[in-house]
């Protein structure tokens, strides 16, 4: 289902919990585009407004953009499109690994970079200890506090 233009679209896909909805944005010429790269960004906490809207993260979807990257933010189990319900970090970990696993089987990147804000970068911390491949990792404002988070170090 793509409900924007061509250099961005929504669509669902089959996540753990049922279906996720995710943004695919194209690349444009930038520094990297000669690379095959493929960004996650994970969006803030669900049960405290988190989307994949969010102003954070569409600012780093627009950055990895500018730079030549294709990327992926997606909306948590519960939040938009995305069915299920919260599910105290376990579940979403499980949304972002599923997410990874399709966007590496649709665009076979060379390379994964994992993005996330807020509680989004405690679930990229957490996964990155799952993830093959990862070449590259961005927490901002990591919750320290959030026991998953802690727990993965």
């Amino acid at each position: 289902m793509s409900v924007l233009s061509d250099p961005e679209s929504r669509q669902l896909i089959s996540g753990p919990a049922g279906e996720l909805e995710v943004r695919v944005t194209e690349p444009r010429p930038g520094p990297l585009a000669d690379q095959s790269l493929l960004a996650v960004i994970c969006h803030p906490h669900p049960l405290h407004g988190g989307t994949m809207d969010n102003k954070v993260v569409t600012t780093l979807m627009r950055s990895y953009r500018d730079l030549g990257v294709k990327v992926i933010s997606f909306n948590f189990r519960g939040v938009g499109l995305s069915q299920g319900s919260f599910d105290q970090g376990r579940g979403e970990l499980e949304d972002l690994l599923a997410v990874v696993r399709w966007g590496r089987e649709n665009f076979a990147p060379e390379q994964l970079l994992l993005a996330g804000f807020s509680f989004g970068s405690a679930m990229a911390a957490q996964a990155s200890h799952e993830l093959s491949g990862l070449a590259h990792l961005l927490l901002l404002a990591p919750p320290v506090a959030f026991t998953g988070w802690l727990a993965a170090w």
